[in-house]
């Protein structure tokens, strides 16, 4: 088991240009990331009109990766596979693509999308979700298949508010028939549709492939300022409606050691990822959680 960090922590910090990504896998490795997962939003690897992939900058990062001791494990990236006729066609391309800059980087596995992630609240029912299984189930299965001749496991992460939940998750899972396909568990997206995290952690280490710990801020009252999605830090709702927004790892409301407790008796030994959208400095909390992580493994 490693433990380390999502690019995506410390993605205001890349978008402000303090660090260069190069300098932000320095960052972590100086603070105690073993591992590190790669999220192309402040940074990317291909050029935007022609994707043509940017395979000397793909070598330099991996270089800078091997020089500071970090391994790159997963790569993630958002998709909508909900779409119809070309614009399906086209998404499922565009992912695919983006599987080939995963096998350049030499990555094992990529993370991707099924649904949007603000799927408007009034479709993230348990009738749209058994309607669309079968589209969702080709278009993994396709993306899966190219994975698996490039040398990357792709995974289906229970993320947003459509695809989320133990049932939905597993059923996914369960209907796409391919060795190549797996489970990224995120023990803090799954109190975005209000299950227990320990409970998820449980009954789903078995197939995970990789781990994203996460922590949050649960409130039952209006905390005010707060939306029905936007989780960059503001409060933002669960399905069921209670108010969530991001924190550091072991001083929200989940409880963490809990959760990896779970994750340990129930044998996981793989990747585990923090990942970090509260509205504390990106830096700071990014090395706390990865200091308070670490503890809790020891601990549990």
């Amino acid at each position: 088991m490693k433990i380390g960090l999502s690019s995506y922590s410390l993605d205001p910090v890349i978008r402000a240009k303090k660090l260069t990504l190069e300098e932000a896998i320095d960052w972590a490795a100086q603070n105690g990331a073993e591992v590190m997962e790669l999220v192309p939003f402040a940074f990317r690897f291909d050029d935007p009109d022609t994707r043509k992939i940017d395979t000397q900058r793909i070598k330099q990062v991996r270089q800078r990766a091997r020089d500071a001791g970090i391994e790159l494990v997963n790569y993630s990236v958002l998709a909508n596979l909900l779409k119809s006729g070309k614009e399906q066609e086209d998404e499922i391309k565009r992912v695919c693509h983006e599987v080939d800059i995963a096998a350049e980087l030499g990555l094992p596995r990529m993370r991707h999308d099924i649904s949007a992630f603000r799927l408007p609240k009034e479709q993230n029912t348990q009738e749209a979700f058994d309607a669309q299984l079968p589209q969702m189930v080709e278009a993994a299965s396709i993306i899966s298949e190219h994975g698996k001749k490039r040398g990357v496991k792709t995974l289906l992460e229970n993320h947003g508010f459509f695809v989320n939940g133990c049932d939905r998750v597993e059923r996914l899972l369960n209907a796409v028939k391919t060795d190549n396909y797996g489970l990224l568990l995120d023990t803090g997206n799954i109190v975005c549709v209000d299950e227990d995290a320990a409970s998820a952690a449980t009954r789903l280490a078995w197939r995970c492939e990789m781990v994203h710990l996460k922590d949050f801020y649960i409130r039952t009252k209006d905390p005010g300022d707060s939306t029905q999605f936007d989780c960059g830090g503001s409060w933002f709702r669960s399905r069921g409606g209670k108010y969530l927004r991001g924190s550091i790892l072991g001083q929200g409301d989940l409880d963490v050691q809990d959760i990896i407790r779970s994750l340990k008796n129930a044998g996981y030994e793989g990747n585990i990822a923090i990942e970090f959208e509260g509205m504390e400095d990106p830096q700071y909390s990014s090395a706390v959680s990865l200091a308070n992580a670490r503890r809790f493994w020891e601990q549990a």
